[in-house]
């Protein structure tokens, strides 16, 4: 099985916080398995830093060498995944949670996530562990 990892489950693992689950943090360190963090999530970093919405000192740098250490893949936004993003229902209303969620369901991906709101796309073929 390959893991797309939401934005929030990359930030606290680099704090190593307490609100990663136990399960989601051993499928992170599990070697044997490909790990992605979308492009859209390094956007959604940038884009809060510049708002002063997030604080993370080394900025989308440190948030780049976080992805790096941790062994993720980087996974570019595909046209396969702007058409599942254009039929999905507006049960989740922010552009980048549901951007994780069309790239999880068109790249054959589950989402690490703790966002319960995205918990609603498992009827549109979402795979998800939070």
């Amino acid at each position: 099985m390959n893991y797309l990892v939401d934005t929030h489950i990359v930030l606290w693992l680099a704090e190593n916080s307490p609100k990663l689950t136990e399960k989601v943090k051993s499928i992170i360190l599990d070697e044997t398995v490909m790990k992605y963090v979308s492009v859209a999530s390094c956007w959604e970093i940038a884009i809060k830093l510049s708002l002063n919405k997030l604080e993370l000192d080394g900025g989308t740098k440190e948030f780049f060498r976080i992805v790096n250490e941790n062994g993720f893949q980087l996974l570019d936004i595909e046209e396969s995944q702007l058409t599942v993003l254009e039929s999905l229902p507006f049960r989740h209303k922010d552009p980048f949670d549901r951007l994780l969620t069309a790239a999880a369901i068109s790249e054959d991906l589950t989402l690490l996530t703790s966002d319960s709101n995205i918990q609603a796309y498992k009827e549109d073929g979402l795979s998800m562990i939070s």
